[in-house]
């Protein structure tokens, strides 16, 4: 039986810089991300993650910022070096770094941004975002869309 075929998604992926900076997924290109955590509600969101979906990336702190996009290449599966096999993770590829980060503040205070789960409770490391509301970050970062080019 196969999976119906659906839209591709938008997600918000947050980690803290001194732990993994999204400068070494550009290094390698592809990496596996581990850094969703055990919280039944990171787990729950990380499920719905599939190939194919997009994520912004973000720093917290000290930079409390969007840093970049990548692609997830690979639906989530158990983590390898977790023995209890109760924590996810996904495969991400690097696609591009923001033109111009994001902060924090800026977010906030865009009125199209109010309903974003990240923005509600920031230590979330993984937080869904519609179409309309990744759109609009895309365009707070300097990314604007052409008619017929999808956005990245």
């Amino acid at each position: 039986m196969t999976r119906p075929v659906t839209r591709p998604h938008q997600w918000l992926l947050a980690v803290d810089p001194r732990i993994y900076h999204w400068d070494t997924l550009f290094v390698k290109g592809k990496e596996m991300w581990r850094h969703a955590g055990a919280k039944p509600d990171a787990l729950r969101q990380l499920k719905q993650v599939r190939r194919g979906d997009r994520a912004l990336c973000y720093h917290g702190k000290p930079e409390y910022a969007l840093y970049a996009i990548a692609e997830v290449t690979r639906d989530p599966y158990p983590d390898p070096h977790d023995p209890d096999s109760k924590q996810m993770v996904i495969d991400l590829r690097a696609l591009e770094r923001l033109p111009r980060q994001v902060s924090l503040e800026e977010l906030r205070e865009d009125r199209l941004l109010r309903k974003v789960k990240f923005l509600k409770n920031p230590r979330l490391t993984i937080s869904p975002l519609v179409g309309e509301e990744y759109s609009e970050i895309l365009r707070l970062a300097g990314i604007v869309a052409t008619p017929g080019i999808p956005l990245p």
